[in-house]
């Protein structure tokens, strides 16, 4: 009885140590995450082996697993850039990215954690300048949005694509003019939009009286060519076929054949 709390001791004592050891070990990834593994005494970042995946896992103590989340993410920049006339214009943007998972070690170890600030930013602010200057503020107002968001897609990708990050998308949500220039804008559209409806109408007009002009045309050679092959003999045929038909209805009617001035029948008589 007496050597029992003796024994105990070093039992309960390597019981706590081994529940603290396991707490220390215990690595727990959740989903739409992966963990990068900084081994202290086996030289440092792992990047040879695959990011440890999601669920549970088992380190020694004295390494450190860091944890990114390589789910699509979103972050929203408000940018102040400069036109190609030197104007102040405000872009709204925004960038889906996440980390490159099979490089995730590498990532770590060249980058770190805050690869967003480091990298992604900078990246699409200095493209932002670069793209936005090219143009005019007309032209970001109006008929190169696509154009601007694509430039800066494209420039932005070609960067952070060598830093181990995906960059699926950016996003121009919206192009702030300064008042005045946005105002002067609106009105010069607006005259070329009333110019173009003018033209349009002039050449409506024009096509209709055109068309007219044809359709009389037409008429009138259509006329010159009837009355050129309309001649007595015919004219005198047709009245005769026309009366005959008239007198076979049956009201009763008198035909005087040939007592018109011209020769045709002349029908007396319509009861």
């Amino acid at each position: 009885m007496d050597k029992l709390p003796k024994i105990a001791l070093p039992v309960v004592f390597a019981i706590i140590l081994l529940i603290i050891l396991i707490s220390k070990s215990a690595i727990t990834i959740g989903s739409g995450e992966a963990g990068v593994l900084y081994q202290t005494f086996g030289g440092g970042v792992v990047t040879e082996k695959p990011p440890l995946g999601e669920g549970f896992h088992l380190v020694a103590p004295w390494n450190k697993v860091y944890v990114y989340e390589v789910r699509r993410q979103e972050i929203f920049e408000k940018m102040k850039v400069l036109s190609s006339n030197g104007l102040d214009i405000q872009l709204d943007a925004s960038a889906w990215y996440k980390p490159d998972i099979v490089n995730l070690g590498k990532l770590h170890q060249e980058i770190g954690e805050d690869y967003l600030q480091r990298i992604i930013l900078p990246t699409i602010r200095s493209a932002a300048r670069s793209v936005v200057g090219r143009y005019t503020p007309e032209q970001l107002y109006s008929s190169k949005r696509d154009a601007i968001q694509r430039e800066i897609f494209e420039e932005t990708k070609k960067i952070v694509d060598k830093q181990f990050i995906v960059l699926d998308e950016i996003l121009v949500r919206d192009v702030t003019l300064p008042p005045t220039i946005k105002d002067a804008i609106e009105r010069k559209l607006k005259q070329e939009q009333e110019s173009l409806e003018y033209e349009f109408r002039l050449v409506t007009a024009e096509k209709e009286a055109e068309r007219q002009r044809i359709e009389a045309q037409g008429k009138a050679d259509a006329n010159k060519i009837l009355s050129a092959s309309l001649t007595d003999k015919i004219l005198q045929d047709k009245g005769i076929e026309a009366t005959l038909e008239l007198a076979k209805s049956p009201n009763s009617k008198v035909v005087v054949v040939g007592s018109g001035d011209d020769g045709l029948p002349l029908i007396l008589g319509n009861n």
